[in-house]
């Protein structure tokens, strides 16, 4: 996958002035030697920051070994004007954390108090108001830090990815899409930029691609990955055309970032302009690490990207789109599966999922659109889409959106796709989510989000969690369990 950023991690120790630098240094010495066993490369900082002026000998250092996300390691105490400054300055992702004390044969002279030292480190940087990742408890042995760092890894890509994406949009939401807003502030926020365009543009660019000589390429790509599910062939130029048009776009217009996303719109006058749905390329630019969001859904190519961040893989977005009929319960997860017939529910879109996360991708046309742009005509027009069953295993859905008054929420829940045949249309699966009745009444709709969520294939969920709160969202929700009452939850049954 490409359109992702590479993370180069560095670890500074520091050192109170009133405490041995040389405990300092070794603890910081066994936690890299620790966190190598993961196969994840960490710059070493060989200067330990006691004040300003080790300050700055280290930050030359790091910047100069190329770090982009650093670790400040509190071995003792820890100087906190030196230390946060030191996250001040660095300008990236910043992880604090610190080293547990090691025998209770040596609490004389190797006493760090670390432990003391990171309610001082995280009460200074809070006074500098500078955002730092903090394990949940931050205070381990070398190989407890370790770990904790390994945890960092996906915060920090993915807030390296945010300060350099650039979200790429094509036209004005459907009609009756409101529920897709997208207030550009938050994105500025984030550190995010934002292009929109009218589908005029999209259409022009397009045309222009007409007899770009990379497309029989293209089409031989397309061939080899639908295989037997090619079964609409003579829609495969139209739809290489538009995937060299928006990878082109996407190369000339990064401008000052590093990568892009799209929200575009795909109907309805896109097939009857365009000749085709996009979805399949739409699936494709997703499986090379550019999402591709339907119906303009600005915040949900921004959850798409995180998402592609923070898993490494490719990820789908999805309508929470419809029940599980009770007789497909019964015969197929009921006492085969510990979910309830309400924790259960089914995603869908038109054809957006990548081939390599459906059981079988067919070429098909847009059932939806076809009722309304060709009823009872073989279809044309509304060719493009990839359908099959999503792939059964574990899944994390959520969203980041900015509300209607726009702030910044987000719900994160695991959960899984069952291997159940959905015997339905589009790129689609069964979902099961524990309580998901309770978290869609009191989370989805209480908390008005659309009907639009990101699925990561895997449990992120610890990961996503920690971005979030990085990230300042205000409301962070997910699926609570069975006793844990929502706040807005009638606790009377």
């Amino acid at each position: 996958m490409k359109n992702l950023p590479q993370l180069k991690l560095g670890i500074v120790a520091v050192s109170r002035d009133c405490f041995p630098m040389e405990l300092s240094e070794s603890r910081r010495k066994a936690v890299v030697e620790n966190f190598k066993k993961s196969n994840v490369d960490i710059f070493e900082c060989l200067t330990t920051v006691e004040n300003e002026t080790h300050m700055l000998k280290a930050l030359k250092e790091v910047k100069e070994a190329g770090v982009n996300a650093l670790v400040v390691y509190l071995g003792n105490f820890g100087p906190e004007t030196s230390e946060t400054l030191l996250a001040k300055h660095f300008g990236g992702p910043v992880m604090f954390v610190a080293a547990s004390e090691e025998s209770g044969d040596n609490l004389m002279n190797g006493r760090g108090d670390a432990y003391c030292g990171m309610l001082n480190a995280s009460y200074n940087l809070a006074l500098r108001n500078i955002k730092a990742f903090i394990p949940e408890y931050p205070v381990g042995t070398a190989s407890e830090v370790a770990d904790m760092i390994s945890e960092f890894v996906p915060v920090a890509t993915t807030l390296l990815g945010l300060d350099n994406l650039k979200i790429i949009s094509f036209g004005p939401r459907p009609q009756d899409f409101l529920a897709c807003n997208a207030p550009i502030k938050q994105l500025y926020n984030l550190g995010v930029e934002i292009e929109e365009n009218s589908e005029l543009d999209l259409y022009a660019a397009f045309n222009a691609h007409a007899s770009d000589s990379r497309i029989p390429e293209v089409i031989a790509s397309m061939e080899k990955e639908l295989g037997k599910g090619n079964k609409m062939p003579g829609i495969l130029p139209k739809l290489a055309q538009y995937e060299i048009t928006l990878l082109d776009w996407m190369e000339e217009h990064k401008g000052s970032r590093k990568f892009v996303v799209f929200a575009n719109k795909c109907w309805p006058s896109f097939q009857t302009q365009f000749g085709f749905v996009p979805c399949y390329v739409n699936s494709r630019l997703t499986a090379m690490g550019i999402p591709v969001s339907c119906e303009v859904d600005i915040y949900g190519a921004l959850s798409e990207y995180i998402g592609t961040c923070i898993s490494q893989d490719v990820v789908t977005l999805l309508d929470i789109n419809n029940t599980v009929p009770n007789d497909m319960y019964q015969s197929e997860i009921k006492d085969k599966f510990d979910y309830t017939l309400k924790d259960t529910f089914m995603g869908f879109h038109c054809g957006n999922t990548a081939a390599c996360k459906l059981t079988s991708g067919t070429m098909k046309f847009q059932k939806i659109m076809a009722r309304s742009l060709e009823p009872n005509v073989e279809p044309n027009i509304t060719r493009g889409t990839l359908e099959g069953d999503i792939i059964p295993g574990e899944i994390t859905f959520f969203r980041l959106q900015s509300n209607a008054e726009s702030e910044l929420t987000a719900y994160v829940a695991e959960g899984e796709v069952l291997p159940v045949s959905t015997r339905s249309f589009g790129s689609i699966g069964v979902f099961a989510i524990p309580e998901m009745a309770r978290f869609y009444r009191n989370v989805l709709i209480e908390k008005r989000y659309p009907h639009h969520g990101a699925v990561a294939f895997g449990h992120y969920g610890k990961a996503m969690y920690n971005l979030f709160r990085y990230l300042g969202v205000k409301e962070l929700s997910f699926n609570q369990p069975k006793g844990m009452l929502y706040k807005s939850e009638n606790p009377f049954k």
